[in-house]
């Protein structure tokens, strides 16, 4: 083992130094040494974004087929993205779930840039919380009152901060390699 930097365990990789006394361990351990504890609660982090897109999938499943059955549309007739277009009202959670599988993607690919580097900062878990965060109430918004005022100073709020977590990592990222 080489020592001098921090500890890092990912997919069974470690490497030691003397930050390894300063982690703490995390809960679910699988016969390696514990994970460091920023990386188990980005992982968290992450975690909590395929929560909260189940349950958007969950409420686009009930509300979907509560309509159907209301205006008792066959399933054939919403086999195409017009036909649903034409036929359907209550779209908000498809908008929603579908906009969880666009800006979310940075965010997942950052964490995983993160934890594959071994540089998982404090800042970085706690912009990753306030992402969710954000994005937790923008769905909230979008699938019930739906006001896009609000929706949208929501969404740009998380927008920029997944950008400033972007460019900050990358600058702290660059400066640590230069120096």
């Amino acid at each position: 083992m080489r020592t001098g930097g921090p500890v890092h365990y990912l997919g069974g990789y470690c490497a030691a130094g003397p930050a390894a006394l300063k982690q703490e361990p995390c809960a679910f351990n699988t016969g390696n040494p514990a994970m460091p504890l920023p990386s188990f609660l980005l992982i968290g982090a992450c975690l909590a974004m395929v929560v909260l897109t189940l349950a958007v999938g969950g409420v686009l499943l009930f509300t979907r087929v509560r309509e159907m059955r209301v205006k008792r549309i066959a399933p054939q007739a919403l086999a195409t993205s017009l036909a649903m277009t034409a036929r359907l009202e209550n779209v908000q959670a498809a908008d929603n779930f579908r906009n969880l599988f666009e800006v979310p993607v940075l965010f997942y690919a950052l964490a995983a840039v993160a934890l594959a580097a071994g540089h998982v900062p404090p800042w970085l878990v706690a912009c990753a919380w306030l992402y969710v965060l954000l994005r937790a109430v923008h769905s909230a918004i979008h699938c019930t009152y739906n006001d896009v005022r609000h929706r949208l100073a929501v969404f740009l709020a998380s927008f920029l901060l997944l950008a400033g977590m972007w460019a900050a990592f990358f600058c702290l990222l660059h400066a640590g390699r230069s120096a």
